[in-house]
C-alpha cells in the first residue's frame, strides 16, 4: 500500500491547514506520471502506455494498479491533511476491463467516503478515447502524523 514515506514532503498537521500538494515518488517519475488536477474532490493524472507495457505489448496490469493506488492514496492524503492527519493504504482492489497498446491513460480518483478515520476512493483509468480500462477501489486509514 502507498504510504507517506519519512522522506516525502509531509502534510501540515494543523487542522484546517492548506491541503497537501502531491510530490511524485521515484516509481511515479519512472512511469511518466503527470498530475493534472489535485483537490479533496478529485485527483487526475496521466501516464503514457509506452514504457509501461508487458511482454505482449499491452499496458501492464501492475502498472495500472501502481498508478491507480498512487492517485487514490494522494487523494486520501490531501483529505487527511485538511484534518491534520496523514493516510496509509489498507486495501486496494481492481478490475481490468480492456487493454491498451499505445497512447496515454488518464487516472481519476474521486471519493466514495471521506471520513475522519477512513477514506474510500474510486479510481478510474481510461484511454485516449475515454473508454474505461480499469476500475480500482482503495481504502486508506487516516492517522495522526508521527
Amino acid at each position: 500500500m502507498t504510504a507517506l514515506s519519512p522522506d516525502a514532503a509531509a502534510p501540515d498537521t494543523t487542522p484546517g491547514a492548506t491541503p497537501w500538494k502531491i510530490v511524485l515518488g521515484e516509481l511515479d517519475e519512472k512511469m511518466g506520471v503527470k498530475i493534472l488536477e489535485e483537490s479533496v474532490e478529485r485527483v487526475v493524472a496521466t501516464m503514457p502506455v509506452e514504457g509501461n507495457r508487458q511482454s505482449f505489448g499491452l499496458l501492464h496490469g501492475g502498472a495500472s494498479l501502481a498508478v491507480g493506488e498512487a492517485v487514490g492514496s494522494w487523494a486520501a492524503v490531501i483529505h487527511a491533511s485538511t484534518l491534520g492527519k496523514t493516510a496509509v493504504g489498507v486495501d486496494v482492489s481492481a478490475t481490468h476491463h480492456r487493454s491498451a497498446r499505445e497512447g496515454q491513460i488518464t487516472i481519476t480518483a474521486t471519493p466514495i467516503h471521506l471520513g475522519g478515520t477512513l477514506t474510500t476512493h474510486e479510481v478510474l483509468i481510461t484511454n485516449d478515447a475515454g473508454q474505461r480500462l480499469c476500475t480500482l477501489r482503495i481504502t486508506n486509514l487516516l492517522m495522526k502524523k508521527k
